[in-house]
């Protein structure tokens, strides 16, 4: 393979519209976060917005992610593979990671597991990671914000 090839491979992968998956989980993703912002309770809250965070976080690995071959069938979480197909994305990965214990603990109803503020918290750090995600989604994840502003401001 000539470099111009290689130029020409990562050029057709920029352009490369968002699959049908991934768009699905944004879908879902925004659904999860709607929830969270509707629920009163702090542990509905976090759980909903936490579980956004997931799909943001399967959504860029549906766009990027490469087959993996048959000799590491290993289950890994999926802030680990975030982290390795969208390293630009880690410390993200790194902090949702570090909160699905108190996720679990809040889809299991310990009533103090999570506080109001931190619930609140969460719901602003996911806000800000779907948009992160969708621009690592590539082209038709930008356009997916700028129609998610349009529909906002309209």
């Amino acid at each position: 393979m000539t470099r111009g090839d290689a130029t020409a491979i990562r050029a057709s992968r920029a352009a490369a519209p968002v699959p049908a998956a991934a768009r699905a989980l944004f879908d879902q993703a925004r659904g999860c976060l709607a929830e969270a912002m509707a629920a009163a309770d702090p542990c509905r809250r976090y759980a909903a917005a936490h579980l956004a965070a997931l799909r943001c976080a399967a959504a860029v690995l549906a766009v990027r992610a490469q087959p993996a071959d048959r000799s590491s069938r290993r289950l890994r979480s999926a802030w680990v593979l975030l982290s390795r197909v969208a390293p630009e994305l880690g410390e993200w990965a790194a902090f949702f990671a570090a909160g699905a214990g108190k996720r679990a603990a809040a889809e299991a109803g310990l009533v103090h597991a999570v506080s109001q503020r931190e619930a609140d918290d969460l719901i602003r750090a996911v806000q800000t990671f779907l948009g992160l995600c969708l621009a690592a989604a590539g082209p038709g994840g930008r356009a997916a914000i700028a129609r998610a502003a349009i529909a906002r401001a309209g």
